[in-house]
């Protein structure tokens, strides 16, 4: 283990054998599972010991256990999927056929092993990851720094086409949020205006009609309104899919703050890297494979483009899809922050300081 004062990493081992990074300060500590995805797969507020992230009810996998049990790759990901927060990359959604092969469900980044090296100066730390992928040409590297005295966490990133054609490319986060931080004390604050529905999945109890656009934070089915900001409690069922879009200014940020236990976690990044952010609500919903109406679960997740249907659904709906020239690389960075408020949030502006609301809103009724 190397350490600073204030700040340190750590290899650990976690369960069924999952080798890991853990990467900490004074105020807040995550968990990588470098063998799997990179994926950040706890993220905690050490003032009030909670992990915000949520995790699934199979947990984690052993490494190399077994082959794939399933051809769909939906259900080869979700079969693994641990809970926590994934990179998306470099399709999003369903499994597309793109320049010959299968761009898998979520994309390959999210379940290839990657590398990394690790370093401490005197009032920091940073894990520094990168992996080449195969399916597709690219590489891709991420720094998560840590600094001593702040509640962030920064993630910076770089990918390149190490082809030598362009490629088309979907790119995003999928943090998941769930209990004991989501419960219905929470509300949800952003500087996005509008959700626009996924226009081909209609979940079970949607609290969206399919392909509508919506006046943040109106939702709700034909004439009926329901206020999103507020989010349901364990006890009620909602399924919820949509993209938040149209972000004031230059850099897009969302708070989600438990009112109950007086402090939140906000991600802000900039608009110009990832325009839309989807949002993602599975409360008691959807019966059978693989949800069973068991979880309780939210994920606001930053992303170049939309819907969620795989990079060529993408490509032909929308356009929103981002393009490398062969050799180039694109950049982005985002910035998670823990704060104490029972309010909820003005503004979080680009390093992730965070403008809380003093006074808690009073929870209304879905009706509106």
């Amino acid at each position: 283990m190397t350490d600073s004062d204030k700040c340190s990493i750590s290899e650990v081992l976690l369960g069924r054998g999952n080798r890991a990074v853990r990467l900490e300060n004074e105020l807040l500590a995550t968990t990588i599972l470098v063998d799997k995805g990179a994926d950040i797969y706890e993220l905690i507020y050490k003032p009030k010991n909670i992990d915000v992230l949520w995790k699934s009810p199979w947990g984690l996998r052993r490494p190399g256990s077994a082959a794939p049990s399933a051809v769909d790759s939906s259900v080869t990901w979700l079969e693994a999927y641990e809970g926590g927060w994934q990179e998306i990359f470099p399709s999003g959604g369903g499994p597309a056929i793109y320049k010959g092969v299968e761009l898998n469900y979520h994309g390959e980044a999210s379940v290839v092993a990657w590398d990394f090296e690790t370093e401490v100066g005197r009032d920091w730390a940073e894990l520094r990851l990168n992996v080449r992928l195969a399916r597709s040409p690219f590489l891709i590297a991420r720094t998560m720094r840590v600094e001593t005295g702040h509640p962030t966490l920064i993630l910076k990133e770089r990918i390149t086409n190490d082809g030598r054609e362009s490629m088309d490319y979907m790119w995003g986060h999928h943090p998941a949020f769930g209990a004991p931080f989501l419960s219905g004390r929470c509300r949800i604050d952003t500087n996005a205006s509008r959700v626009i529905a996924d226009d081909a999945h209609e979940p079970p109890e949607s609290s969206l009609d399919p392909g509508r656009s919506y006046a943040w934070p109106i939702g709700g089915r034909g004439a009926d309104k329901i206020d999103l900001s507020m989010v349901p409690g364990d006890d009620q069922s909602r399924g919820t899919l949509g993209y938040f879009t149209d972000f004031a200014g230059h850099h897009a940020w969302y708070g989600i703050t438990n009112q109950e236990l007086g402090f939140g976690v906000g991600l802000v990044w900039p608009v110009v890297h990832f325009p839309h952010a989807w949002f993602w609500q599975e409360m008691h919903a959807t019966s059978g494979f693989p949800w069973y109406k068991g979880v309780y679960v939210m994920a606001i997740e930053p992303g170049t483009s939309y819907p969620g249907q795989g990079l060529v659904n993408v490509m032909e709906k929308t356009g929103t899809h981002r393009t490398l020239a062969a050799g180039a690389s694109a950049t982005a960075e985002l910035r998670a922050s823990f704060y104490q408020s029972n309010g909820g949030v003005s503004n979080i502006d680009e390093l992730g300081h965070v403008t809380t609301i003093d006074t808690p809103h009073e929870r209304r009724n879905d009706s509106t």
